[in-house]
């Protein structure tokens, strides 16, 4: 085989979102995550160009977890010519489905929105992608085990590795050519309430490292005592507290900490409302996967149990109308779709309603904007003054931070060629890279996006 690789960065290369990384060789073109970008609109526009390279040479696609910016992509890569196999862990491919189906739809409804009450730029407005395009995308997916070599070609293989996160992430070794590649995904936390800790690799000639947290460390917060602290003014108030939350893992945690807290008379029997269908989709795949997760059996039935699964929109409006104190998550995490914003719609502009955040809000989204105090926000074309509370918790991030990152590092028992930070804003990327050039003595590389590199192998 030719003695290089050319590695093309297509997405999360010098943002968080859109992961996509190509790498062309002699034998095989591989595309690790094929994700959308989402936040900043320069960002979204992205999302309808066509990629900078020849979408019909790609042969396969290896996926590292199931979220949107890292599999949101895909349906767009089929249309474009893509006919491989899109390879994951049976967890991943389970959540990417359930995304891609819910994506397409709120982009179908979206579209069909905008056209009839005509506040679209565009005429007509278009899905981004159907969920005949989403179903046609799921055919080409292929289960891999984690932990198991798998052979592309004569001189490339590749496997997954756990590595916490979301349910069925993974980390993707590659090797090419006796040169080993390998791609972060995002990394996991360590004592994390559902999942076990990452898995570390022990070796790396190119390393692709995320750096969301690149710059920061999460603070040491009690969530259990913040949490019960905050449904206890909520109920006070005679408030409610709506937490937007990401349908993958981030709800699934929050329900077994109230759950738990509840167990522990640390809050009383506050009604708690889940409405995410996507969300619900998720716990599903927990029920299908006890292996890739901490939860036993008998946990996860007592906490379904104790909480309000929301199954119609008109439920949505009877919990709206409904006047007792009460919790609501709903997705989506950012506030950038979904049913938090029909909650958010009706009650952002009343004094006793909290909204917390919990988790990492990109540049450019609804939940950024609340983050930094707008005093107003936008919903369907009109403005809603802000007069609730907004709290947010960054230590419920299923990212890693700063130290965890080097931490995840720390078994690398050689010297990497390289190592290319990616999927993190500007400040994060600086800040890491003379963290790991200071902790470790490596050579680091920010690439930037539609950056093409070669490298000899």
């Amino acid at each position: 085989m030719d003695p290089f690789v050319r590695i093309n960065f297509l997405g999360a290369a010098g943002v968080v979102t859109g992961s996509k990384f190509l790498l062309e060789t002699s034998e095989k073109n591989i595309l690790i995550d094929c994700g959308m970008f989402q936040g900043l609109k320069e960002l979204r526009e992205l999302n309808w160009s066509p990629l900078p390279v020849n979408v019909k040479a790609i042969d396969v696609v290896l996926l590292t977890h199931g979220h949107l910016d890292h599999v949101g992509y895909l349906p767009r890569l089929v249309k474009q010519g893509f006919t491989g196999k899109i390879l994951g862990t049976a967890p991943t491919l389970a959540i990417a489905e359930i995304i891609l189906k819910d994506s397409a739809k709120i982009h179908e409804e979206e579209a069909k929105k905008a056209n009839k009450e005509n506040y679209s730029k565009h005429n007509p407005a278009l899905p981004f992608y159907t969920k005949f395009e989403a179903e046609k995308t799921i055919k080409q997916f292929q289960v891999e085990m984690p932990d198991k070599w798998i052979q592309l070609s004569a001189n490339i293989a590749f496997r997954f590795q756990y590595n916490g996160h979301i349910i069925g992430a993974t980390f993707i070794e590659l090797d090419i050519n006796e040169k080993r590649f390998v791609f972060s995904g995002d990394i996991g936390r360590a004592n994390d309430y559902l999942l076990d800790n990452p898995k570390k690799p022990e070796w790396a000639d190119f390393l692709f490292i995320e750096s969301t947290y690149g710059n920061k460390l999460h603070p040491d917060d009690d969530i259990e005592a913040i949490l019960s602290q905050m449904i206890s003014e909520t109920i006070q108030k005679k408030g409610n507290l709506i937490i937007p939350s990401f349908a993958v893992e981030r709800l699934q945690t929050l329900m077994y900490v109230l759950w738990k807290l509840y167990k522990k008379n640390k809050i009383p029997n506050i009604p708690i409302f889940i409405d995410s269908p996507m969300g619900n989709n998720v716990l599903e795949v927990f029920n299908r996967f006890p292996k890739w997760h901490k939860l036993s059996q008998a946990d996860y039935n007592a906490m379904c149990n104790h909480i309000n699964i929301i199954q119609s929109y008109k439920e949505t409006w009877d919990t709206i109308d409904d006047t007792r104190s009460k919790i609501i998550i709903a997705g989506s995490g950012m506030v950038t779709g979904g049913r938090v914003l029909t909650y958010l719609q009706q009650l952002i502009d009343v004094a006793s309603t909290t909204v917390l955040l919990v988790g990492y809000q990109a540049e450019g989204t609804r939940g950024r904007q609340l983050q930094e105090g707008v005093h107003e926000v936008r919903f369907f074309g009109k403005y809603y003054p802000v007069k609730a509370t907004i709290k947010s918790i960054e230590s419920l991030s299923a990212h890693a931070d700063q130290n965890d990152l080097l931490d995840w590092m720390s078994n690398i028992k050689n010297i990497p060629e390289n190592v290319y930070l990616i999927h993190g804003e500007s400040t994060a990327l600086d800040a890491f890279r003379v963290k790991i050039e200071d902790t470790y003595n490596w050579h680091v590389t920010i690439p930037k996006l539609t950056d093409v590199e070669k490298v000899m192998i």
